[in-house]
């Protein structure tokens, strides 16, 4: 067994990397096109510090074989950092690439064109639910209506405004190894760490022998571990790491305190689900009564139409009846009038009959003397202008 320094540590990759055919070796099996030459640009190497640490970055200028032959110049921006956080910083490092007019070609015409560009993340955490560990991101055009066009293509212009990426999760890599990039890349496997310490990692050399750029990645890693510098630096790594350990501990048991929470809303959101449904119900029902009610009002306000017609009719007809009984009260009055007038002129008559009732009596005793007198009965006619017949029944 053979023991080597671990590379997930920044100062072990870096180490790593300041070896041009180490350099060639990694590019070569990412890009899957020979290297033939490499040149390390500015780059960026942030130290570790104890509450703080950035990414990893190196930009490289390689000259790449094709199949046909022909070789070209590939920029390369290599990335490496274990936080998930860096997107930002991703994107602000390819717009300075961009904006580099170190990055341009003149052609024959003195117009410039840039030069194909390449982003490679070496991430040393999990991107989502995507399982496959190694990604290459290329870019395609396409018609209006969604055909994809080749004719022309690749073009400088376009080639100029687009770039591809290659993205490696390192967590996803585990011991798989079907192609020349996971083997190369299955030097990260922490799997192979050490049981007692995370800096160091062992392999199986035997495995290797036949391939000796294998061999030199590995023994490159080998002198890592034996280099004094580099061992302090994992040390303060390390010590940072711990930190970062501790801290996602504490994110887990939040996020286990938030999912309890979560588990606890989600049962409170059921119940008000539940109790909303019977409002909903409830009101759904109070709708209907809404409606028949509305119904019911439709038909009394029908009702009170045509009672209120009727109404007016009756109204009418009283106007006409009072009319009618003012009429029929000023012919009663006036009958009235004439009644106490007959009444008047009765009892006026009645008066004159009682008088002559008793004068007729005074007249028929006069004559009852006379007849008993033996007045003759003519003579008693003629002086009490009563009729013979009258006298004799007297």
């Amino acid at each position: 067994m053979l023991y080597f320094a671990n590379p997930i540590y920044d100062t072990v990759f870096k180490y790593w990397l300041e070896d041009e055919r180490v350099v060639k070796i990694l590019l070569s099996a990412l890009l899957k096109k020979t290297v033939v030459e490499v040149e390390m640009r500015k780059h960026e190497y942030a130290n570790v510090y104890r509450d703080k640490i950035s990414m990893f970055r190196i930009d490289f200028a390689a000259k790449v074989r094709e199949e046909d032959g022909h070789t070209h110049l590939v920029l390369i921006e290599l990335q490496k950092t274990w936080l998930e956080t860096e997107t930002l910083r991703f994107r602000q490092y390819l717009g300075a690439q961009y904006a580099n007019p170190d990055n341009m070609l003149k052609d024959n015409h003195l117009s410039s064109r840039g030069i194909p560009m390449v982003a490679v993340y070496l991430l040393g955490h999990r991107v989502g639910n995507i399982e496959e560990p190694i990604l290459y991101v290329k870019h395609r055009s396409y018609d209006y209506e969604g055909n994809e066009v080749t004719q022309g293509l690749p073009d400088p212009f376009v080639e100029s405004l687009t770039h591809e990426s290659i993205i490696v999760q390192i967590p996803r890599l585990y011991s798989r190894v079907n192609n020349r990039l996971e083997k190369v890349l299955s030097l990260f496997d922490q799997t192979l760490k050490s049981d007692d310490d995370n800096r160091v990692m062992y392999i199986d050399e035997s495995i290797y022998r036949d391939d000796p750029e294998m061999m030199c990645l590995i023994n490159r890693l080998v002198a890592a571990a034996a280099d004094a510098q580099v061992r302090q630096n994992m040390n303060v790594e390390e010590e940072f790491f711990q930190a970062i350990e501790e801290r996602d501990t504490l994110i887990m048991q939040r996020e286990e305190a938030l999912k309890q929470q979560k588990e606890q809303l989600a049962e409170q959101g059921q119940q008000l689900a539940e109790q909303g449904q019977q409002l909903a119900e409830q009101g759904q029902q109070l709708a209907e009564q809404g409606q028949q009610l509305a119904e019911q009002k439709d038909q009394l306000a029908e009702q009170g139409q045509q009672l209120a017609e009727q109404g007016q009719q009756l109204a009418e007809q009283g106007q006409q009846l009072a009319e009618q009984g003012q009429q029929l009260a000023e012919q009663g009055q006036q009958l009235a009038e004439q009644g106490q007038q007959l009444a008047e002129k009765e009892e006026q008559l009645a008066e004159k009959e009682q008088r002559l009732s008793e004068q007729h009596s005074i007249i028929a005793s006069s004559a009852r003397q006379m007849k008993l007198a033996g007045i003759p009965i003519e003579q008693i006619a003629a002086i009490t202008h009563l009729s013979p017949a009258e006298i004799e029944v007297l």
